[in-house]
């Protein structure tokens, strides 16, 4: 089954900003807002600013700005102002079968993993990237890569000088995003990876030891045995315990006997660059690099 892409928005349509998870820090989110706003119109509630705890305010608060935005016909992308947590308290509260009938480009990383896991399990595309408050930390050229790619200009290299762990070459659609949160959605019975995928992996602040715990819990829940690959992005902070073993050694350790091509070395994630890509886009992952099969509008 194909995946559905969302129609890309063009220089001057709506994009809503929403706060599906953490508090928003409006210093890293002003830069950001302010050059969404020089390409688009946006939509964003004076309330995308409440706060709850460690949450962008109440669960309804949450839930109601993002379903409004899934729903609304004139919207054609959403872009979280910040990840941080809290996507996952409100998934299943959302409008799903609507977005399915409409659905718009959903942005971002990390905790929008969460999103990006329901998207892929009704076959539609959407956009791992930034959100709004990482914006300002990547170059103007970064930036207008990532606009390139949001509005249906895709590049045919994803990533190139990749490092094998096990080499080979293999075909897929390209799914993923952060393992701490593919990991709790799969506990929540939600992760439904497609057969023959190519699986993106990255996760920040996890000791090694943790980040096999993940593996393992995929691999022992099935979802593993469904990728024909993996790519490894950042695994930021990740540091060694007393006895030494990298986050590298662990993921080696816990990859090389899926029998699968496994490459490292992608610019995704939560390091320094964070370079954007289509979820739900076929690609050939090998020979040191992830290439996507046909440029979007091909």
């Amino acid at each position: 089954m194909g995946f559905t892409f969302p129609v890309s928005p063009a220089r001057g349509d709506l994009i809503a900003v929403v706060a599906p998870a953490t508090g928003v820090d409006r210093k890293r989110f002003e830069p950001g807002l302010a050059w969404l706003c020089e390409h688009y119109r946006i939509r964003m509630l004076p309330s995308i600013f409440d706060e709850n705890g460690y949450l962008a305010g109440s669960d309804a608060r949450r839930r109601d700005e993002l379903a409004s935005a899934m729903i609304d016909p004139d919207v054609r992308a959403i872009f979280p102002a910040r990840a941080g947590y809290g996507s996952m308290r409100i998934i299943d509260q959302l409008p799903w079968d609507e977005f399915e009938k409409d659905p718009k480009w959903i942005v971002g990383f990390s905790d929008i993993t969460v999103l990006h896991v329901e998207a892929t399990a009704r076959r539609i595309a959407s956009l791992h990237g930034p959100v709004v408050t990482t914006l300002s930390s990547m170059s103007a050229h970064a930036r207008g890569g990532f606009r390139e790619l949001l509005e249906g200009r895709e590049r045919h290299l994803c990533f190139p000088h990749l490092e094998p762990i096990t080499p080979g070459t293999a075909e897929g659609v390209l799914v993923g995003g952060n393992l701490s949160l593919l990991v709790v959605m799969a506990a929540g019975g939600r992760l439904n990876l497609p057969e023959g995928c190519i699986l993106a992996l990255e996760d920040t602040t996890e000791h090694p030891y943790r980040v096999d715990r993940m593996l393992t819990s995929l691999r022992l829940g099935g979802h593993l045995a469904r990728a024909a690959g993996i790519v490894l992005g950042d695994w930021v902070n990740c540091q060694p315990d007393g006895d030494g073993v990298t986050v590298m050694e662990t993921l080696a350790s816990c990859l090389s006997d899926l029998r699968v091509p496994v490459y490292a070395g992608a610019t995704f994630g939560h390091g320094a660059m964070n370079t954007p890509f289509v979820l739900g886009g076929d690609v050939v992952l090998g020979d040191g690099q992830l290439v996507a099969k046909v440029t979007r509008g091909e």
